[in-house]
């Protein structure tokens, strides 16, 4: 038995702009959920008749693969993807396009399938609406939101932006992001030079960045650093620092001495940079810690200087938690949640400065075009919040009751005392002050709206 689904969206955009950002490549990146925790396999030809994409997708513990073709392209109009092989008998996805006024457009998601295993598989038709209804409400919202946040920029050149990171959590969403917006990205990394995957490659401790490979460039966006989420051991400690100081050293060098220099370049940190502070309400202006983190934090914002004495605009990305569904703190929290395993980490009355994945990348986009914003920037949510409170709200987002807890003694164990107490027990009352006087605009402000954005648990 054939089934239907459609979902329709109206965004204040032209319609040939609505097109535009589908046939971007970012936009099959930007649209696929992150709770499935969706991996393109293989995706060539664009959107236009004969393009094929093969991806997997991980719903709960079974992945499965979806082989899909674009046909009857229109620009303008309308694509459809034809499913060739995955879990559906019959799969047909038609993107509707259709003006609504001069920079008004309506985009009209139409499907028609059917269930695998004939009429026993049409008990699972509910499930199937349900899911798709969960989808395309978070599709939806971020298309509303990408090209919201594109459309003030329009007119301005569209930008040559290299970005170190960029196949990261936070680095493959904001190439995407970027690109659906016109912008050229490439992307440095240690892997062999593959265009779309490392298009200019470096090796930091080395010393070996071509400059002639960034000539040209009209921006630098720098996340690359190892993870402080592994056991600090004595190796990986250093390599905590050297990865940040050593990369954005040899960045800063180079940048400096290109004859046509980038703009912009804007570097990764962190707000481990405040240190454990209680609760003292931070921004920009205030001192740095004294923890490792804080000194790492320090070395690293000072390793641009080299960019900032040639004139470059600098801006120091001070990230604050990221929440999302893929990667980060919160793919490791959610599932324990869901077992009915989460809790508070330690007292609970520790301060912690989450901002959502999709406003960091706002953020990140906003600093990037605002000729205005430089040095620290604080990218975290207009408020902050203690522990326990984020706690009770991630177990209300997943309906799930937060007994648990993880003592302090514990987590000084587990970790290690100098890595417990810089991160999950430190407190950090971080505000905003810079993006807030600029007027950047937070989609997504509070804790329990980014949280259900992520994980796909928003009502409606």
């Amino acid at each position: 038995m054939m089934h239907e689904f459609r979902k329709t969206l109206q965004v204040p955009v032209s319609v040939e702009t609505l097109f535009a950002w589908h046939e971007r490549p970012g936009a099959f990146v930007r649209l696929s959920p992150p709770w499935d925790k969706p991996e393109v396999v293989s995706h060539t030809g664009g959107i236009r008749d004969g393009a094929r994409v093969e991806l997997r997708v991980h719903a709960g513990p079974i992945a499965t693969t979806w082989k899909l073709e674009h046909r009857d392209y229109i620009v303008n109009q309308q694509f459809r993807d034809v499913l060739l092989e995955g879990p559906f008998a019959t799969w047909v996805h038609t993107h509707g396009f259709r003006a609504a006024g001069p920079q008004a457009s309506v985009l009209d998601d139409h499907i028609v399938y059917k269930l695998p295993l004939g009429p026993l598989g049409d008990v699972g038709q509910g499930y199937a609406q349900r899911t798709l209804a969960r989808v395309f409400a978070y599709r939806h919202a971020l298309t509303l939101a990408d090209v919201t946040r594109h459309a003030p920029f329009a007119d301005r050149p569209r930008l040559r932006i290299a970005i170190t990171g960029a196949s990261g959590f936070i680095g493959t969403q904001l190439a995407a992001f970027l690109s659906t917006g016109g912008h050229e990205i490439l992307r440095i990394g240690r892997g062999a030079v593959k265009p779309g995957v490392t298009d200019i490659q470096w090796h930091p401790e080395r010393g070996q960045l071509d400059p002639r490979a960034l000539d040209g460039v009209d921006a630098v966006i720098h996340l690359a650093g190892a993870s402080i989420a592994e056991r600090w051991t004595t190796a990986h400690r250093a390599a905590i620092k050297t990865s940040r100081v050593e990369s954005t050293s040899l960045l800063a060098h180079t940048l400096a001495q290109l004859d046509r220099k980038p703009r912009v370049l804007l570097s990764g940190s962190a707000i481990g940079i405040y240190g454990d502070r209680g609760d003292e309400v931070l921004t920009e202006r205030s001192t740095p810690g004294r923890d490792y983190l804080a000194e790492v934090g320090k070395a690293w914002e000072g390793a641009t200087e080299p960019a900032e004495r040639a004139g470059i605009r600098v801006v120091h990305l001070r990230t604050g938690i990221v929440q999302g569904a893929a990667g980060g703190a919160l793919a490791k929290q959610a599932p324990l949640f869901k077992a009915m395993l989460g809790g508070t980490l330690g007292p609970g009355t520790q301060w912690v400065s989450p901002i959502a994945l999709d406003d960091h990348i706002g953020a990140t986009h906003f600093c990037l075009m605002r000729d205005d914003v430089r040095g620290p920037v604080n990218l975290v949510a207009p408020e902050a919040l203690t522990n326990a409170q984020y706690t009770e709200i991630l177990g209300d987002v997943l309906s799930r009751p937060t007994m648990a807890s993880a003592p302090a003694f514990a987590l000084r164990i587990v970790l290690g005392s100098e890595m417990a107490n810089a991160t999950v027990l430190a407190s950090q009352r971080v505000v905003p002050d810079a993006l807030q006087r600029a007027g950047f605009q937070w989609r997504l402000p509070g804790v329990k709206d980014m949280l259900a954005f992520e994980l796909g648990e928003m009502a409606g």
